[in-house]
């Protein structure tokens, strides 16, 4: 808890730098990044909205992930998490943008994607950067390491904005 808090305070600080703001869409924690973001005080200078789209449904209705991509390639995929990030950005108008979809546990899991499979996803700006990452542990475990890595993608990403600055 004490990492993910510093990790969100830092890019607090990164995003004041940069005047920007931060969007989060989430499926498989719950929530979990925006909570760790607004966590922190002052946070609502750099956040803008938390999606919580736990269903396929709500992914399309709130973020516009097409319909069609839940059948030809799953939630937990490239392709939705994409869609995930730009429906969030879109929606929120915020610069910087996260999105996850992943498989927690206990159930759920499948040989394709087993239970500890997360595909996480960054917008900033117009970049867009996507990664498959598979997580140990059990359910709290799984989305505690997907929120660290989320905050982790962000931070890179202001840096990089940071630096392009210079």
């Amino acid at each position: 808890m004490k990492e993910i808090t510093q990790l969100a305070a830092e890019l607090g600080r990164r995003l004041q730098v940069l005047n920007a703001h931060v969007t989060t869409a989430e499926s498989c924690t719950g929530g979990g990044i925006a909570e760790a973001i607004t966590r922190i005080p002052g946070s609502s200078a750099w956040f803008e909205a938390g999606y919580v789209t736990y269903s396929n449904r709500q992914k399309t209705q709130q973020l516009e992930v097409p319909a069609e991509l839940f059948a030809s390639v799953g939630a937990v995929s490239r392709e939705v998490v994409e869609a995930m990030v730009r429906g969030a950005q879109d929606k929120s108008l915020a610069h910087f943008a996260v999105a996850v979809s992943g498989v927690a546990g206990p159930d759920g899991g499948s040989p394709q994607k087993p239970v500890g499979t997360v595909w996480l996803a960054w917008g900033a700006g117009e970049t867009l950067v996507s990664e498959l990452r598979h997580f140990a542990g059990n359910r709290d475990e799984v989305r505690r390491q997907t929120v660290k890595a989320a905050l982790e993608g962000l931070l890179q990403h202001a840096a990089v904005e940071i630096s392009n600055q210079g």
